[in-house]
């Protein structure tokens, strides 16, 4: 029972380090969550405004599950949210990120990191990726984009790892996703896993909907796909979409 205790005081915390599931900022639709597959969990997000305008958006996963998860977790935010008073340049920010993992952290962790900087006047989205699932784009026309370009190893990895960056443009109406390998690797043991393109087709069924009904919609297909509601890994979910 006091172990109990402690895991929901820690849930309680480390919730309380994520920004609100909406986030209002320059008139965008931006909606986030994160489940853990256990009390605690390595998956986060994080929202911040920066001084040029900028909204940074980052998602991220911890390796593993649980407790050890969940303190890197938040020791990444953490610095993540000091660094950004130096530094907002994402390739230095990315790099510096990685410098301080390899230091802090054990050598069997590592993150796996999505980080960018959206511009809501020009629809700008510069990003580096970090060995994490490529965010989607729904376009206009209803056809899907993933972000491939720039990147590098996840964090943690190698100190002298290099990191590129890539960058793509949100017309008005268009939807960007970003994900952790929790939500496509649900898996049922006779329909499989949800997969990129279960994803793909729970965002066009929803994609009517404002951000917050998209991720509502997503979970509870995720949920359906796996039957009993109980997940293997953590699930995170964020959709930013430009205002048409």
């Amino acid at each position: 029972l006091s172990l109990k205790h402690d895991l929901e005081v820690a849930r309680n915390i480390q919730l309380a380090m994520l920004p609100p599931g909406t986030v209002r900022f320059a008139g965008l639709d931006v909606h986030a969550f994160s489940r853990p597959a256990n009390t605690v969990g390595g998956d986060f997000y994080d929202l911040q405004p920066l001084a040029d305008g900028r909204l940074l958006v980052v998602v991220g996963d911890v390796a593993g599950k649980g407790s050890p998860a969940a303190l890197l977790m938040a020791l990444f935010l953490a610095m993540l949210r000091v660094l950004l008073d130096e530094v907002t340049e994402l390739v230095p920010l990315t790099r510096r990120l990685n410098g301080h993992i390899i230091r802090q952290a054990p050598g069997t962790r590592y993150i796996t990191l999505f980080i960018a900087a959206y511009n809501p006047a020009t629809g700008q989205l510069d990003y580096v990726n970090a060995g994490h699932p490529p965010p989607l784009v729904r376009r206009l026309d209803g056809h899907f984009d993933r972000l491939r370009d720039g990147g590098g190893v996840a964090l943690g990895m190698f100190d002298a790892a290099e990191y590129t960056s890539g960058s793509a443009v949100l017309q008005p109406g268009e939807l960007f996703s970003v994900y952790s390998d929790g939500v496509t690797e649900a898996e049922h043991p006779e329909r499989g896993f949800f997969d990129e393109a279960g994803l793909e087709r729970s965002i066009a069924r929803a994609v009517s909907l404002p951000a917050e009904g998209i991720c509502n919609s997503v979970l509870a297909d995720v949920q359906a796909h796996v039957d009993d509601g109980r997940f293997g890994d953590d699930l995170t979910l964020l959709v930013l979409r430009r205002p048409a």
